[in-house]
């Protein structure tokens, strides 16, 4: 989501759906997926990029479910995150929260993002000004750095 502190919910060592302990990078399914922090950004493979448009479909399906979903459980795991959003930083309920017309609209607004950078895979250099535009508006909103770096 872009939240420095979200991550993805998964152990960096492990590939998806593997229960048995960390992947060896050499034995990873294209193991360009796994990366450190040391690691320089590299360009996204082939498979990368078709395995994100198949994600996409099937989140588009019910793309405003998906937006609340997605900021309730980033609240739930990390409720320091919903202080920055003046909107809803005073909605202690995550049951009220998941009604709030404000976080359906925000979860509409970043799933459309989202729906722009997919359509944007093959062409990095719109995809990064659009990034860098995400960027630049949050920092109009004084959001801390760390939330989006």
């Amino acid at each position: 989501m872009g939240c420095a502190l979200s991550g993805t919910g998964l152990d960096p060592g492990k590939a998806a759906g593997d229960v048995n302990g960390p992947v060896p990078r050499s034995e990873a399914a294209g193991s360009e997926l796994i990366a450190s922090d040391s690691d320089p950004p590299l360009p996204l493979s082939e498979q990368q990029k078709e395995l994100i448009r198949q994600s996409w479909v099937v989140l588009h399906q019910d793309i405003a479910r998906v937006g609340i979903i997605m900021f309730i459980r980033l609240f739930e795991t990390h409720p320091e995150c919903k202080d920055v959003f003046f909107l809803f930083r005073d909605i202690d309920d995550l049951q009220q929260l998941k009604m709030s017309k404000e976080l359906q609209s925000h979860g509409l607004r970043v799933m459309s993002f989202i729906e722009k950078s997919v359509a944007r895979l093959e062409q990095e250099d719109k995809l990064e000004q659009l990034a860098f535009e995400l960027g630049r508006s949050h920092c109009r909103y004084n959001a801390p750095p760390k939330y989006y770096e």
